[in-house]
């Protein structure tokens, strides 16, 4: 018997997060997903009148083919990839990792060149197309979560068929604040920072593009950061793992990157362009159910009570002129048990150790579920 959550969630993507409309072309990208979900997502996009495509891949084989990739290769797998991408009217992607780290041992030069070629295609799908991505939940996913394998499916369920018409009412309201601000600080531990955001539009994520979703999300005027930064949600980057990456900035410009023993992988990161260590995006975390990082950043950017700023690219939607092959977001989480923290926007306290400070937006704060 199938899992009627599936189904649920088909429709939920295909007719509320996509919107799917009749005639469309829809590309179904799925990596390591079971048959039953990509079943489910083909007669959603059919029940719409939208026309199915789909892609298969597996991340073992994508890390083969990475481990010495070549200009080439990836030139063309470019030149497929963006036609593809141009043809199709909506992206979906689905993705799960068995092995959070199955890259690790892809040489970092490897996969710097498949970033600079796939990056076309993938600004394309972003900017150009209606599109989403959603991570399916796996028994190393549950183990990042420190949870059972059972309850971890349950709390994915939750958070992605949550309700998100009504999250995206506070969010109006939040991207209104950000609108009418120019100066935003943030404190905590290991972060004094001060830049603007004036001018630059705020975006509402409610379960459109990134499934879980939560967030609300503009970006830093670009030469405008100045102090330090240190964040406390582990990452990962090209499969090698990151703790506790700090940033010193000038002038919009990261001139000091340090992360614990790893130092010199951070900052080949950095170094992949002059965008690199320049800031791309700057967001607000803000679903309820999601509450610690499971190093899967459609989860963990999401987190209540953190934000994120992240090096690299700038969306088009947010625009300040960084352009970068990379775009990695990096999570602080400043709710109180994680080491608070306060937001300021022009001076006036908007968020403290992770709560609003206007009761009309306690639908963010953390739920215990």
């Amino acid at each position: 018997m199938t899992d009627p959550r599936l189904e649920q969630l088909s429709r939920q993507v295909v007719n509320y997060s996509v919107r799917v409309q009749p005639g469309e072309h829809v590309n179904l990208r799925m990596q390591n997903i079971p048959d039953e979900m990509v079943v489910q997502l083909i007669r959603a996009v059919r029940a719409a009148g939208g026309i199915p495509h789909v892609e298969l891949g597996h991340s073992r084989i994508s890390r083969e083919l990475n481990r010495e990739a070549t200009e080439e290769q990836y030139a063309l797998e470019g030149r497929y990839r963006l036609q593809r991408a141009q043809d199709m009217d909506v992206h979906i992607c689905f993705y799960a990792d068995d092995n959070t780290f199955e890259t690790a041992d892809v040489p970092a030069e490897r996969m710097k060149l498949v970033s600079k070629h796939l990056r076309e295609a993938s600004n394309f799908t972003v900017n150009q197309r209606k599109w989403t991505v959603l991570a399916w939940p796996t028994p190393s996913m549950a183990q990042a979560a420190g949870m059972s394998t059972e309850d971890f499916e349950d709390f994915y369920f939750r958070c992605c068929l949550a309700d998100y018409a009504k999250l995206k009412q506070g969010m109006e309201k939040i991207k209104a604040m950000m609108e009418a601000t120019d100066r935003v600080r943030i404190v905590g531990p290991g972060t004094d920072l001060e830049f603007s955001i004036k001018g630059i539009p705020a975006i509402v994520c409610a379960g459109d593009c990134n499934v879980p979703d939560g967030e609300v999300y503009t970006a830093p005027v670009r030469d405008s950061i100045n102090g330090t930064l240190s964040y406390n949600a582990p990452s990962i980057y090209h499969g090698i793992p990151f703790d506790g990456v700090r940033f010193r900035f000038e002038n919009g410009k990261i001139v000091e990157a340090h992360c614990n023993g790893k130092d010199a992988e951070l900052n080949a990161i950095l170094d992949t362009d002059p965008g690199a260590r320049y800031i791309g995006e700057f967001a607000l975390g803000l679903n309820p159910h999601v509450l610690k990082p499971m190093r899967d950043i459609l989860f963990d950017e999401k987190i209540a009570g953190s934000f994120h700023l992240t090096p690299g690219q700038c969306y088009d939607e947010a625009p300040n002129g960084n352009e970068s092959a990379i775009h990695w977001d990096l999570v602080c989480i400043q709710r109180e048990e994680c080491g608070g923290g306060e937001i300021y926007f022009d001076g006036k306290l908007i968020r403290k150790d992770g709560i609003f400070t206007d009761p009309e937006l306690s639908i963010f704060n953390a739920i215990r579920d």
